[in-house]
């Protein structure tokens, strides 16, 4: 790297000691790198000015030239804000800061021209622009044409002159001095391949581009490096992890595995999950350590999947384990596992936070023993007196809910690391599967058992509860159960409390007892008093029950065939198909109402038709990707992995598949990089794994 780039950024034209603490303090921007690395969101056409006669006509941003006639200060405190009046020779329009008017109110001038750009909103008959961005006209001194690029600033670097036009014009200033200074760092044959800019090229077309044209090419390039760099990362973790960590090697299908097959399983399995075990088993004979993700969606059987794997580990001397993020789910898999090997002479075991110490004990030593074969827990199972004769396999389901250096945990209970099965019920968009889960082998289960029907989804306003409580009345002389479920969002769980207590009482005056039995279940209740509800409803005992999202994961009662979600719209998608999951679970017709307001944003409309449209999990998480991002679904626990400064998840789905493609065929031709092109990539690649721990083994 040329030591250009890593002059300190106080250095640089226009920035200086006073604009280089902010530039650090607030944007991490050390030296000439970082600000070239510190990319425009987006890009302002000067060749077009509006007038402000034609703004209703107008979505979205408007650029315009008049002058400001009046300044306002209102408001003290927090509560300040300055408006002020700008005029062009069509109209007038308001502007609104509500930050900085203090320092504002000294820097605006009257009756002065002046360039503006902003988004123009409407409230009753009036238009106005917050925060808009303003250049002073200079008499005499042409106006820039072409793009102008846009870049994220803040309040105090605002006060100290770098907002978006103060870092355009320092990043101006460095542009000229980078001839020759940015080496290249993607092979030729990349770059031919794929037609893209070289680097140097690309980083001056993203700050100072000619048209939108080049400013995308120069965005394709830098976003391709950002994630083919991120993709061999993955991909060589994943060879070092296979290479170097030695795996238990069970030789054997096991006593185990073939008593239940041929004698206690209880239906046959799918192809898929055939496939899965086939892919599994491969895995575990090789003498190599399995690191595999299990994705499948609600009611796909990765559960029996999981249990057939920790029965082949049994046949092969070894024990497992099966960690759940909570304790309703721990003691869900407990039941189901219990009642799957009933009739076989297997000791498996419940360890949760609410086991008592004297059972603790017991337990402890029976596990070191090795008297107990499959153990079933919580974060419990991490807990250093947890010690096991011979683990052999260990699976994690909702993995995404532990946080990384807590599993690690689990690779200290033997001598070898055991066989890691991840378990996910939240399918994952392929490029977030690529990205977060890139060391991992990825098995996914894409078929329901058979006798399973679709649930039907309808989607309901305010105005049709009438209709929907008859529609219970009907399920219920069947003979089936429902679900009413209400949102619990922590900021506002006394609303939100209220808002299910009301609920709960109108569902007591629709549904009365003696004839109706309703259970109601939250998280302000204890956790014998949830229990005991929950057994009654799935018992049988209980009509309908009502219950904030606990119930979103572990209850399974086949004989529910209604799921109502109150308040849709307060859902995430992923959050409104794991609801919906929990009803279909029998073979008869099963129902998902969603009831909501009859305001929707346009983003809960787009839920609430998605949800409507289709039951496949994996299109559910595509379109929830494109709404909340990458961050957001996979937890903040695995946004570490990520340090992108432009690429996005949500939107590059081609260019991560394609980055991937080449990694792989890189590391297919020069796995070394002992080629003379491909040493820049060794260099980079050792910064950048010096830099992370290998949480891959653990992922």
């Amino acid at each position: 790297m040329s030591n250009l780039l890593h002059t300190p950024i106080e250095y640089l034209k226009g920035v200086g000691p006073k604009k280089g603490e902010a530039l650090k303090k607030e944007l991490n921007i050390y030296k000439y790198e970082d600000l070239l690395n510190y990319f425009p969101f987006r890009y302002v056409d000067r060749t077009i000015i509006h007038k402000v006669k034609d703004i209703p006509h107008i979505e979205g941003y408007v650029q315009l030239k008049g002058k400001i006639t009046s300044i306002k200060e209102t408001g003290k405190g927090r509560g300040k804000r300055l408006t002020a009046i700008f005029r062009d020779e069509t109209g007038t329009i308001e502007l609104i800061w509500f930050t900085g008017a203090s320092w504002l109110i000294k820097t605006l001038k009257l009756n002065t021209p002046y360039k503006l750009y902003g988004k123009a909103k409407q409230f009753g008959l009036k238009w106005n622009i917050s925060h808009p961005e303003l250049e002073e006209i200079i008499t005499n001194m042409p106006l820039e044409t072409g793009l102008q690029s846009v870049y994220h600033s803040t309040d105090k670097l605002t006060k100290s002159y770098l907002h978006s036009k103060g870092i355009e014009k320092i990043i101006k200033n460095l542009l000229p001095q980078i001839k020759g200074q940015l080496p290249e760092n993607l092979p030729d044959w990349i770059i031919r391949d794929l037609n893209l800019m070289c680097r140097e090229e690309a980083i001056k077309a993203i700050h100072s581009p000619k048209n939108f044209d080049e400013a995308k090419k120069a965005q394709v390039r830098v976003k391709f490096e950002e994630l083919f760099f991120l993709q061999l990362e993955l991909l060589i973790r994943k060879q070092i992890t296979q290479r170097r960590i030695k795996g238990y090697n069970f030789e054997q299908i096991g006593i185990f595995f073939n008593e239940f097959y041929e004698n206690h399983l209880p239906f046959n399995l799918t192809n898929a999950q055939k496939k899965v075990l086939k892919e599994i088993r491969k895995d575990m004979q090789g003498g190599m350590h399995m690191n595999r993700l299990l994705q499948g969606d609600v009611g796909s059987g990765k559960t029996l999947v999981a249990l057939m794997s920790m029965l082949i580990a049994l046949g092969n001397d070894y024990q497992a384990c099966l960690m759940a993020p909570t304790e309703i789910l721990a003691n869900q898999h407990y039941v189901t596992i219990c009642e799957f090997l009933k009739q076989m002479n297997v000791e498996v075991a419940l360890l949760t936070g609410s086991t008592r110490k004297k059972d603790r004990r017991i337990l402890h030593e029976k596990l070191r023993s090795g008297e107990i074969h499959i153990l079933i827990g919580t974060h419990a199972l991490l807990e250093d007196e947890v010690k096991f004769k011979n683990l052999g396999l260990s699976v994690i389901d909702e993995q995404h809910r532990f946080g990384v250096a807590q599993r690690s945990k689990m690779w200290k209970k033997n001598d070898l690391p055991p066989h890691v099965l991840v378990m996910t019920a939240t399918p994952i968009p392929r490029t977030l599967a690529l990205t977060f889960y890139g060391d991992l082998d990825v098995s996914v289960i894409d078929e329901l058992p058979p006798g399973r029907k679709t649930i039907q989804t309808r989607h309901y306003f305010e105005g049709s509860r009438l209709k929907v409580f008859k529609f219970i009345e009907t399920e219920i002389n069947k003979g089936r159960q429902v679900y009413i479920v209400y949102p619990l969002i922590k900021e506002s769980e006394k609303m939100d409390y209220a808002n299910l207590m009301d609920g709960y009482e109108s569902i007591l005056r629709r549904f009365p007892r003696p004839k109706y039995n309703v259970s109601i279940v939250h998280g302000q209740m204890k956790s014998e008093a949830k229990d005991f509800e929950m057994k009654l409803f799935a018992e049988g005992n209980t009509n309908i029950m009502v219950a904030t999202t606990v119930i979103e994961v572990g209850v399974n009662v086949p004989n529910a065939s209604i799921m109502i979600i109150e308040s849709a719209e307060k859902f995430g998608l992923s959050q409104l198909h794991q609801l919906r999951g929990r009803v279909g679970r029998g073979a008869e017709q099963s129902y998902c109402i969603l009831m909501t307001g009859n305001k929707l944003s346009a983003d809960a409309k787009y839920r609430m038709e998605t949800m409507v449209r289709t039951s496949d999990g994996f299109e559910i998480s595509e379109a929830d990707l494109k709404l909340r991002g990458p961050g957001d679904i996979m937890g903040t626990q695995q946004s570490g992995i990520l340090n992108l400064k432009l690429a996005d998840l949500a939107k590059d789905g081609q260019l991560v598949t394609l980055a991937r493609e080449k990694a792989r065929e890189l590391l297919e031709k020069d796995s070394k990089f002992t080629e003379p092109q491909h040493q820049k990539i060794a260099i980079q690649l050792k910064k950048i794994l010096q830099s992370k721990p290998n949480w891959s083994r653990i992922s």
